[in-house]
C-alpha cells in the first residue's frame, strides 16, 4: 500500500478503530449521569402519531444503535441527522428527533462512541471526556454519519435528496466538520459548537481550519456567556466563511451560556432555546429540506 506522508497519521488513526470492537449495543434510557439532576423544564414529546425507537445502523466494521422517529403515516420524508451532545444518545437527544418527526422530519441520532464507551454511565464530565471523548476518530464519526445516511435512504421512509445535519455541543462541531465533508447535504445548524481548539491525531481539524470547505449553508447557534468558545473564535469563524464566499449565518445570544438548548438542564434558556429552535427550522425550509 502506497501511503504519502501527508496521510500517514490518518492512516494510523483510521486503521485503529477498523480493528475495535463495539462497547455500546443498545442505547440506555433516562438521561446520563453527568446531567443529574434533571430540571423540572424539561420538554417531553410523546410518539404519538410517530414511529420511534432504537435501530440498528450497518456501519463499516459492524452496527451502531441508533434512535430514529418519522411520522407514522406518509412519507418519504425530508431527513435530519441530529448528532448527539458530548454526553450521548439520552433521551434530550431522543426528544429532539420526536420534536422533529412531529413536524415531519425523519430524524436519526446514531450514538457515535459505540466502540469507545457508554457516556451515559459516567457521571463526571473529565472523566467523561478521558476515557471515551477523546478516543474518539473524527473519520470514524464522519464514516458513520455516511452509513446512518444510507441505512436511511435504504428504509424508503427518508428522503436523503433532502438532507440536513443538526448537533449539540460536541455535536455542534461535529455538523460544522460533517458539512465539510458531505456534498449532499443542503443545510446544517450547529448549536453551540467548539470552533477552535487545540488538535490531536483523532481530531486533526476544528471548524475554523475548514470554512473553505463547506459544502451547504450553515447555521451557528452560540451563546455570548458561553465560557467553553470565546465570542472572537465565532466571529472568526464568521469572517472566514465570508472570506470563503461560503453561505453561513452566526446568531449570538447575548446572555446565553453554553447548553442554552438543553431544557434539561439549569443552563436552558427559553426565550434563545424558542428563537433557536425557530431559526434551524426556517434554515432548513430557506434550502430545500422541510
Amino acid at each position: 500500500m502506497d501511503i504519502r506522508e501527508g496521510e500517514l497519521e490518518s492512516f494510523v488513526a483510521r486503521s485503529q478503530w477498523t480493528r475495535r470492537g463495539f462497547v455500546v449495543t443498545s442505547l440506555g434510557t433516562g438521561f446520563a449521569l453527568s446531567v443529574q439532576p434533571v430540571s423540572a423544564e424539561t420538554i417531553h414529546t410523546d410518539t404519538t402519531g410517530l414511529e420511534a425507537g432504537e435501530v440498528k445502523v450497518p456501519v463499516a466494521d459492524g452496527s451502531i444503535p441508533a434512535y430514529r422517529a418519522m411520522p407514522d403515516r406518509g412519507g418519504p420524508f425530508a431527513t435530519v441527522l441530529v448528532v448527539q451532545e458530548i454526553f450521548g444518545v439520552h433521551e434530550h437527544i431522543k426528544g429532539i428527533c420526536r420534536r422533529l418527526a412531529k413536524l415531519g422530519y425523519y430524524a436519526i441520532a446514531p450514538a457515535l462512541y459505540a466502540r469507545q464507551g457508554n457516556p451515559e454511565s459516567i457521571g463526571d464530565i473529565k472523566e467523561l471526556i478521558d476515557k471515551i471523548v477523546s478516543k474518539v476518530p473524527d473519520a470514524e464519526v464522519m464514516s458513520d454519519l455516511d452509513a446512518t445516511v444510507a441505512y436511511a435512504k435504504s428504509t424508503g421512509k427518508a428522503d436523503t435528496a433532502k438532507l440536513a445535519v443538526t448537533g449539540f455541543c460536541w455535536g455542534g462541531r461535529i455538523t460544522w466538520l460533517y458539512a465539510a465533508h458531505n456534498p449532499d447535504l443542503k443545510a446544517a445548524v450547529a448549536w453551540y459548537g467548539p470552533i477552535d481548539r487545540p488538535r490531536t491525531a483523532l481530531q486533526p481539524k476544528y471548524p475554523i481550519d475548514l470554512a473553505g470547505e463547506l459544502k451547504c449553508p450553515v447555521l451557528g447557534l452560540y451563546g455570548a456567556a458561553d465560557q467553553s468558545i470565546p465570542v472572537a473564535s465565532i466571529e472568526k469563524m464568521a469572517a472566514a466563511c465570508k472570506a470563503d464566499r461560503k453561505i453561513c449565518e452566526i446568531k449570538i445570544y447575548p446572555e446565553a451560556p453554553h447548553g442554552f438548548n438543553a431544557d434539561y438542564r439549569p443552563s436552558y434558556r427559553p426565550e434563545a432555546a424558542k428563537d433557536g429552535w425557530a431559526r434551524m427550522l426556517a434554515w432548513f425550509k430557506q434550502y430545500g429540506v422541510g
